[in-house]
């Protein structure tokens, strides 16, 4: 977009152009932070035009749509929807009438916004978008577009890279851009699975958890959503090595023994082998084996969501007080957490450098 002399966001006529030359906005830098999604409501119809658009991506299904769509359509649709909106009713915010994914990537943009104020002003214009569901990634671009930005860093909310995560929500991204006739420039934000900031908050949230533990842990899990094995083995996708890397590095900087802290994944889907071991196996597991007092984290969810609140504290829980689990502690994802905020910041100011002083 041609740059303009700050006019306090009003549009005006650029130097030197002819009179009749529409108006631009002054060059701003967008911030888009993305999220996986959420549905609009808990109902059939709102859970399953979610679940559609979600399990319709190749990133997600990579199954040809000849053989993947009647099963999604005329199968999985027909009840996984009802049983969707139970597990999400259980979770959700009442008060505002959303999903807690939605209520705290909210929050976290606020508290974003107001350090990025403090530092650009009104140079740099911060939002949040989802890749399924509302508000949508090509909503948010053109609202940017439209507010003046000629640069939009892209920001998804995953630690550790993967397809059917990072991925997808830059594809999004991308496809919005296409429908732009005056595209901003993009820069997208890599995964920071081992960025000291990330390390350190949640480090942090472990040691409060563990200091507020009426009976201490003795093993901390860090359970990571599931992919199947072979995006890792034919695919070569990254993410397991990111995530066990992300372990590992919550373990030194804890100071731990390396049989105090595992790796997991959770939420297989399907009938194919997914990375092990299975959080909901594992846990049980380690009840029958005598740890009776457990802790489970989420380090690849940036924010609380369905995956979180209901299947690992309630699901997974179920899983290891049945095996004879006693002490079973959650640890909330970083959400809005002042330090996970510094991290996130820190992150962007790095990514922004070039761009603007």
């Amino acid at each position: 977009m041609t740059q303009t002399q700050n006019t306090g966001g009003i549009a005006v006529c650029p130097a030197h152009a002819p009179k009749d030359h529409p108006k631009v906005k002054p060059a701003r830098v967008g911030v888009l932070l993305a999220n996986l999604g959420t549905p609009d409501g808990t109902d059939y119809w709102s859970m399953r035009r979610y679940l559609s658009e979600f399990l319709s991506d190749k990133r997600v299904i990579d199954y040809p749509a000849w053989k993947w769509q009647p099963i999604l359509q005329g199968i999985i649709l027909s009840i996984r929807p009802q049983k969707s909106g139970a597990a999400y009713k259980s979770i959700w915010n009442n008060e505002r009438d959303e999903s807690p994914l939605l209520t705290i990537t909210r929050d976290q943009t606020d508290a974003i916004r107001k350090q990025i104020e403090a530092t650009y002003g009104d140079q740099v214009i911060v939002d949040f978008c989802m890749r399924y569901g509302n508000p949508s990634t090509a909503s948010k671009v053109s609202e940017m577009v439209a507010a003046g930005c000629d640069k939009i860093l892209f920001f998804p909310l995953y630690p550790q890279y993967a397809g059917a995560t990072s991925a997808t929500a830059n594809d999004q991204f991308f496809r919005a851009l296409m429908d732009e006739k005056w595209q901003p420039v993009p820069r997208v934000v890599a995964p920071y699975f081992e960025h000291d900031k990330y390390i350190d908050a949640l480090a942090e949230s472990v040691q409060r958890a563990y200091d507020a533990a009426e009976v201490k842990p003795t093993k901390l899990v860090c359970s990571y959503h599931g992919l199947p094995k072979r995006y890792l083995t034919e695919g070569g996708d990254p993410y397991h090595c990111q995530c066990t890397k992300t372990t590992r590095l919550l373990k030194e900087r804890l100071g731990w023994a390396d049989d105090q802290i595992i790796t997991t994944f959770q939420s297989k889907f399907g009938p194919e082998e997914w990375l092990q071991p299975y959080t909901v196996e594992e846990v049980a597991r380690l009840a029958e084996q005598g740890h009776t007092n457990i802790a489970v984290c989420a380090p690849a969810f940036s924010a609380d969501c369905i995956e979180t609140l209901e299947e690992i504290n309630e699901e997974i829980k179920e899983s290891f007080e049945h095996a004879g689990g006693e002490h079973f502690t959650y640890i909330p994802c970083l959400n809005d957490d002042p330090a996970h905020i510094d991290a996130l910041t820190d992150i962007i100011k790095t990514n922004l450098a070039g761009w603007i002083d």
